[in-house]
C-alpha cells in the first residue's frame, strides 16, 4: 500500500514538472527544452513509478496466492 501510494505522489510531482514553464525573456514562448527546465526530472519520476508500481504489482500477487 505504501508504495502505491509513493507511486501516486510521483506521478503528481512529475505532472507539475512536465508542465512547468520557465519564465522567459520576451513574449515568445518556445516549446524548447530551456522553457521547461524540470521535464527530464519529470520523465525520471514516471519511470521510477512505473517501476514501483511493477514491484507493487508482482509483491501484491505473490502475497495473494499466499493466503489462498
Amino acid at each position: 500500500m505504501c508504495l502505491l501510494l509513493m507511486v501516486i505522489a510521483l506521478f503528481a510531482v512529475s505532472t507539475f514538472c512536465y508542465s512547468y514553464q520557465a519564465v522567459s525573456e520576451g513574449l515568445v514562448f518556445s516549446a524548447s527544452l530551456s522553457s521547461y527546465p524540470y521535464r527530464e526530472y519529470a520523465l525520471t519520476f514516471v519511470g521510477f513509478g512505473s517501476v514501483l508500481t511493477l514491484v507493487a504489482s508482482v509483491s501484491y500477487s505473490k502475497r495473494s496466492k499466499n493466503y489462498v
